[in-house]
């Protein structure tokens, strides 16, 4: 699907999309890695200026709602590391398998997005990327590749698989040449995208990589990793889902009083890291009361939503609201509630469903 609009609305901490509740503030986190301190700057922030609630994003980022002091949040996030370049700040989208160096996997990733994430910034072309780009490192476990990332890599033995929209392109890139790799094709992209603004709605794919046949889609993962989780270390990582994926401020203050590493994933979940066993037992007893989801069986994970009313103007209802009271209903799969058919935060796969003011009408399954 081609754009019709020009503009490239998508918020971030300097450029704001204003919603019906107010402003709206994306932070980057890229490979969803977050320090406990900055976690707090943003819970505070969100707190003392908005709706004193995070939400999580599809993309491993974060959103503040309904902000009344756009410059004052704007220098909180900068004063948490969280803004290190006023005109890449929108780019620096990235996605990586987020249990990387700690579980399973084939190769730890988490040196690759920090290598990314300088050289996108380092490349002046880029800060012409539309806000909705973004990249995925998958670290061979085929955790990301299927969210349908503009461009990506997984890892396959001594080789990466060069991925776009979420398809195999059969080209094999060296691990030295991943970070060179990806930047390479992100700025073809801005070359040659008139007004696409993403990959998939490019006119030809071949202006982009020559010679290029997609394979099948890699499978999409829809449920986080959640529960106690072993790390290969000896340690514990805790997998908690947040449901709907509004976490509220408070609940964010608790979660960086363990003082560990935290991961947002593209699940709207939170991984607390390294963490031994007492530490993780006693922080599991605390969390859990807190509304976190720690039970891979929750019908919690089965179900999403856009923002819907009254945040969202374009929405037919109070999405999150209705999704909530739908868990009771027999499902078999994920379902995706929205407000409108632009459907914002769908998964890729499962079923999505639209908001028609009188009910809901099945839009993609």
């Amino acid at each position: 699907m081609r754009r019709t609009r020009e503009h490239d609305a998508c918020p971030g901490a300097l450029q704001v999309h204003r919603a019906a509740d107010g402003a709206l503030v994306r932070v980057r986190l890229p490979g969803g890695m977050i320090s406990a301190r900055q976690l707090v700057a943003l819970a505070r922030a969100s707190a003392d200026f908005g709706s004193a609630a995070l939400e999580l994003t599809a993309r491993g980022n974060v959103q503040l709602r309904a902000i009344t002091d756009v410059a004052a949040v704007a220098s909180a996030i900068a004063d948490a590391g969280l803004l290190p370049s006023a005109t890449h700040e929108r780019v620096r989208n990235i996605v990586a398998s987020p249990l990387s160096g700690r579980v399973g996997g084939t190769t730890d990733v988490r040196g690759w997005v920090a290598d990314l994430d300088h050289v996108i910034q380092s490349e002046a072309a880029l800060a012409q990327l539309p806000g909705r780009f973004w990249f995925s490192l998958d670290d061979g476990r085929s955790d990301v590749s299927g969210l349908g990332a503009d461009v990506g890599v997984q890892v396959l033995g001594d080789y990466c698989a060069l991925v776009l929209a979420g398809r195999d392109t059969g080209v094999r890139v060296e691990r030295a040449e991943v970070v060179s790799s990806l930047v390479e094709l992100a700025v073809r992209f801005v070359a040659v995208r008139e007004n696409a603004w993403r990959v998939a709605e490019l006119a030809d794919l071949q202006a982009l990589l020559p010679g290029v046949e997609l394979g099948n889609p890699f499978p999409p993962v829809t449920k986080p990793p959640v529960g106690w989780i072993p790390q290969d270390d000896g340690r514990v990582t805790l997998g908690a889902a947040v449901p709907l994926g509004v976490l509220p401020a408070h609940v964010a203050e608790y979660l960086a009083a363990i003082d560990a590493p935290l991961v947002i994933t593209p699940w709207r979940s939170v991984l607390v890291c390294d963490l031994d066993d007492a530490v993780a037992d006693a922080a599991l007893r605390v969390l859990a009361p807190l509304g976190l989801v720690f039970d891979e069986n929750s019908p919690w994970l089965s179900v999403s939503a856009c923002t819907g009313s009254p945040g969202c103007a374009y929405s037919a209802a109070d999405v999150r609201a209705d999704a909530a009271r739908s868990l009771g209903e027999n499902s078999t799969g994920h379902r995706h509630f929205v407000g409108c058919e632009r459907a914002c935060g769908s998964p890729p796969a499962g079923e999505v469903l639209v908001a028609t003011g009188e009910g809901y009408r099945l839009l993609r399954s």
